[in-house]
């Protein structure tokens, strides 16, 4: 997002994501007008070091993904980490 801003250079941008993403890209182009109907999602809130500590302690939570798309998901994370 911030290398199309920063590529397309245009005067107002409307930015539909999670709401520190876009105050980053903001705070890197200031002269671009940023438009945010940014809702903090509340589960969001309450996601702490600690909950994601005992989450991992005691396998919680586990997320189970359908083979189908399993590959291609992992792909991407796999080139998100090389970068």
């Amino acid at each position: 997002m911030s290398d199309y801003v920063k590529t397309a250079k245009p005067a107002r941008v409307v930015l539909l994501t999670e709401c520190s993403m876009s105050d980053n890209v903001a705070i890197q182009h200031p002269d671009v007008n940023f438009v945010r109907p940014c809702n903090l999602c509340p589960h969001m809130k309450r996601i702490s070091l600690a909950n994601i500590r005992m989450a991992l302690e005691e396998n919680r939570h586990e997320v189970t993904i359908d083979p189908a798309i399993a590959g291609d998901a992992r792909h991407a994370v796999e080139r998100m980490l090389d970068v």
